[in-house]
């Protein structure tokens, strides 16, 4: 049975919207894989300022404010235990069958989609500076 221009439409729209949030999904994991390097490169640092601190008997702050923070809220552990849980492409993708909705008509086009909107721009009226008029 062949697809209605509507059906098609979904279609369509559903693998970009697929497209993008597999994108999305593979940076997230990248940065959250460097977020968590760089806190463990963080706290090798701290290890050595605070070995450097009771050598000199000084008391040089061990992290910067941001490493703080991040080792205080999230930490390396709970980063690397939030990537071992989700596996990219975890949710399966099934295509089930779209009920033929607006009489098998394409629905129009919106830019949300990535589609271009087709039809006379609206323009203002030039804005006139009344201080230079």
């Amino acid at each position: 049975m062949a697809l209605t221009a509507y059906q098609t439409q979904f279609k369509r729209r559903m693998k970009r919207a697929i497209k993008l949030r597999a994108k999305a999904d593979a940076k997230a994991r990248r940065y959250t894989q460097l977020l968590s390097d760089a806190i463990g490169a963080a706290e090798d640092a701290a290890i050595q300022m605070d070995a450097l601190n009771q050598i000199y008997n000084v008391d040089v702050s061990n992290y910067t404010l941001l490493t703080q923070a991040l080792r205080a809220n999230s930490g390396q552990e709970v980063l690397v235990d939030h990537l071992a849980q989700s596996t990219p492409g975890e949710e399966a993708i099934i295509f089930n069958q779209v009920p033929d909705g607006n009489g098998g008509q394409e629905l129009p086009a919106t830019p949300l989609f990535g589609e271009l909107v087709a039809g006379m721009p609206i323009l203002s009226p030039p804005q006139v500076d009344i201080l230079q008029a």
